[in-house]
């Protein structure tokens, strides 16, 4: 039994709602409960033919028997939140903090009115910005003051805690990615809170020695959607001959591709106090490696790749992607 927090080690989108959804189908965790900043970060998990975008509900939904919480330090968007418990049918087991801050329309307009933010640092426009802006000034609304969230309303950190002492297995999952954490990013093109373990930690109200793993999720080559400094960045020329091509969750805008940084990938395993990484697209750097489940299977240029991976992160390398689809990874956690 045990508390985990999963959290992105580079600029987001690096493939954590998948990695959260395998961890939560293998370790069968009695909770999961999301921290991060709000609607801005999408994660996507694609089961079989199926494929979901999430923006405020837990990647570990796919877990049925778990309840789904969102931590006291998220923004809720009311509108996108019940859109998702329609489409997911979590209904009967989605859960939030009654303090919980709310983004409200007139959030959405300032973010995406303010040339600043829209424009030079590239926010997504989902309104998260001025919503926790609001809550520094002290003028937000919170969860408990929306009628149509009542049914929802729980005290997080309470219940978190409680199925801790009980020995349950419990997922904390992050949002966004090491890089666009507002104290340790990429400055001033970084999102409006910081997005690390111990944050995410924070954000649910669990103190930081009841955390047992600290799962980092690299993407073997990193993305970045928006402004901002990007050392290791191809040119399309180059991420077309890879054959990668992608597009963010969210905004729906083409991210910028680069080669693998050893050097931050060691840094945010540092400040993350990582315990174990997992390594997504591996399938990209050798496609060959595509739909692999066993390591041993693994081509030599992959095996390669993730040897000085992990002699830059500085923790076993326990879970590998090979593709997009939930049952395309392998999970040698039981074997470190």
């Amino acid at each position: 039994m045990s508390c985990t927090i999963i959290v992105g080690g580079f600029f987001g989108d690096e493939g954590k709602g998948k990695i959260v959804a395998h961890i939560a189908q293998e370790d069968h965790p009695s909770i999961i409960s999301r921290g991060g900043v709000g609607p801005n970060a999408g994660h996507t998990v694609v089961v079989g033919e199926k494929e979901y975008g999430v923006r405020m509900i837990p990647s570990g939904f796919v877990y049925p028997d778990a309840r789904l919480f969102i931590g006291t330090g998220v923004l809720v968007n009311p509108r996108i939140l019940e859109q998702e418990i329609e489409q997911l049918d979590v209904r009967h087991r989605i859960f939030l903090d009654k303090r919980c801050g709310i983004i409200e329309e007139d959030h959405i307009a300032r973010d995406k009115g303010d040339v600043y933010l829209s424009k030079k640092i590239g926010t997504t426009g989902s309104g998260c910005g001025p919503a926790n802006s609001d809550r520094v000034m002290r003028v937000s609304r919170l969860a408990k003051d929306v009628p149509e969230l009542q049914e929802f309303l729980i005290d997080v950190p309470l219940e978190l805690n409680t199925a801790i002492d009980k020995g349950e297995t419990v997922l904390l999952e992050g949002t966004q990615g090491f890089g666009i954490s507002l104290y340790y990013g990429t400055y001033p093109f970084v999102t409006s809170k910081d997005t690390s373990a111990s944050q995410i930690a924070a954000d649910n109200g669990v103190g930081p020695t009841r955390i047992d793993d600290v799962v980092v999720v690299f993407k073997a080559y990193p993305t970045r959607v928006g402004e901002g400094p990007f050392s290791t960045e191809m040119s399309l020329v180059e991420s077309d001959n890879m054959g990668i091509q992608e597009f963010g969750t969210v905004t729906h805008r083409q991210r910028r591709i680069g080669k693998w940084d050893g050097g931050m990938a060691r840094y945010s395993a540092m400040i993350n106090g990582c315990t174990q990484a997992a390594i997504t697209g591996i399938d990209k750097i050798d496609k060959d490696c595509f739909g692999v489940k066993e390591y041993g299977k693994l081509s030599k240029i992959a095996k390669d790749f993730l040897k000085q991976a992990e002699e830059d992160i500085g923790s076993p390398i326990t879970l590998i992607s090979t593709g997009p689809e939930l049952s395309q990874i392998i999970d040698i956690r039981g074997e470190i």
